[in-house]
């Protein structure tokens, strides 16, 4: 391991339980900082109640650390937006926000556009597929953007059980993100979850990044702020267990296809030449071809888009 990386994994990798709520909450009033939390959303009406409630129970009714709480909806087709709504969570959906820019599916589209209906100074991020949600993944993640000036991005780091073993969650990851990262950008090889869906950052830093509307966003944003930022910039904080349902590996196949398109578009800003992936399922007939549309799109920094610059001026 790179000894820049060893020294990085001493003084920006933590604990949640280094910093204590009161803490916390001390250099929030002291540094005058809002936190937004954005729960991108797609059918998760099993799971999304629970997180929402947890974290107006106790971020922010018994102590105020967070100050706007939304749910970006994706198009989901059960009842993601009213369980989100009744658990007292404001409910955006995607369609709604920059309305002359027709939305694609996607996850990062989401988060894109999620930085127009918030005003967060610090923006927190946390998937909505969440079991046992515990409060920490929020206040562990935001903790060192409030103690921690130089810092501009916390992922948060955790194990995934899978089936009942510990630690073999997170596929894509191993099979994909790690090999890249560490090849290409060995800077970023200390992130034990570089694809995890918990993390927060500065609006400052967020704005200034592209976004790539799919499964490409975590690893795209961790490597365009590490050149915009600097790998000192960047942290991560063990938050415990993440659970959470798990996709088939033909899914996992189309995410990993997503994410090794966005690295190769930072390697080389070129464009895939078949941006395809062809899976296989046992039909009546035998194996049957499954073609599937590689994510090629990437939004722009927000700091670039009219509404955005109209609504800071204002």
């Amino acid at each position: 391991m790179l000894e820049e990386v060893e020294r990085w994994l001493s003084t920006r990798s933590w604990s949640a339980n280094e910093r204590p709520l009161h803490r916390i909450l001390a250099a929030k009033q002291r540094t005058g900082q809002t936190v937004s939390v954005v729960l991108p959303a797609l059918n998760e009406e099993a799971t999304v109640g629970d997180i929402v409630s947890v974290i107006r129970h106790d971020l922010m009714r018994q102590v105020p650390l967070v100050d706007e709480l939304v749910v970006v909806d994706s198009g989901s087709t059960d009842r993601t937006s009213e369980v989100a709504a009744a658990a007292g969570a404001q409910v955006v959906h995607r369609d709604e926000i920059l309305p002359r820019l027709p939305a694609v599916p996607g996850k990062g589209e989401v988060l894109w556009r999620s930085l127009l209906v918030t005003r967060g100074d610090i923006v927190c991020f946390v998937d909505a597929d969440l079991k046992d949600f515990s409060s920490d993944f929020v206040s562990g993640i935001v903790g060192p953007l409030l103690t921690e000036p130089d810092v501009d991005l916390v992922k948060a780091m955790y194990d995934r059980p899978l089936a009942g073993a510990s630690g073999q969650g997170g596929r894509v990851t191993e099979l994909m993100a790690r090999p890249l990262l560490n090849m290409h950008w060995p800077q970023l090889a200390g992130f034990v979850q570089p694809l995890g869906g918990e993390y927060a950052a500065r609006r400052s830093l967020l704005e200034q990044l592209p976004f790539p509307v799919g499964y490409g966003v975590e690893l795209g944003m961790l490597v365009d702020a590490l050149h915009l930022a600097g790998l000192d910039a960047l942290a991560q904080v063990d938050v415990g267990v993440r659970r959470h349902r798990h996709q088939d590996g033909q899914a996992l196949g189309r995410m990993a296809a997503a994410i090794y398109r966005t690295a190769q578009l930072r390697l080389a800003r070129g464009h895939l030449i078949r941006p395809a992936l062809t899976q296989f399922e046992r039909g009546e007939d035998g194996f049957e071809p499954r073609t599937y549309s590689v994510d090629t799109e990437e939004r722009p920094p927000m700091v670039d888009i009219a509404e955005y610059q109209a609504r800071r001026a204002a």
